[in-house]
């Protein structure tokens, strides 16, 4: 059983309540999900191919991530699934955006990681991930929905998008 903290619309954890992953959450109730742009020092962005099992199967991803476990804070959280999701190891991680989303009760805090890590030692996660790839910035933004999971992450990413945070088609 995965027990989640319980949020507020502000960011703000709600003392003596816990949530279970898998059951309903309430209505004005959110958990918290990291997400973490890995970006390699040379410029090229790290993908993750989700298992075919699981939803979105066989999509890249932009991101390693996932949601809070009680007690951990959004930092613990991002190191926790940057390292089991890619291997990677870092906690050089900075904060790049907040996002609410009412439809999913979830908060999502965006990290980028600047890394050296070893191109050739990224770890695939059995069951959550089957392949990775580096790419460029410019392979990056012209994927499109039907490829790329997590199109929210681009928009927080000012390097990426020089006019603001806008939405990147």
């Amino acid at each position: 059983m995965e027990l989640w903290d319980a949020y507020n619309s502000s960011f703000l954890k709600i003392e003596n309540v816990t949530l279970v992953r898998g059951e309903p959450i309430p209505k004005d109730i959110f958990h918290l999900v990291c997400e973490i742009l890995v970006k390699h020092v040379d410029g090229t962005f790290l993908l993750m191919k989700r298992d075919p099992q699981k939803h979105f199967g066989g999509m890249w991803e932009a991101t390693a991530g996932g949601s809070a476990l009680a007690g951990e804070n959004s930092f613990q959280c991002a190191i926790r699934e940057l390292r089991e999701e890619t291997g990677i190891i870092s906690t050089e991680l900075i904060e790049v955006g907040r996002e609410v989303n009412d439809r999913t009760h979830s908060i999502y805090i965006e990290f980028l990681c600047v890394t050296d890590w070893n191109k050739d030692e990224v770890l695939l996660q059995e069951g959550e991930t089957v392949d990775y790839r580096w790419i460029s910035k410019e392979e990056l933004l012209s994927m499109n929905k039907d490829e790329l999971v997590t199109k929210r992450m681009q928009k927080y990413i000012y390097e990426l998008n020089p006019n603001g945070i806008s939405e990147i088609r």
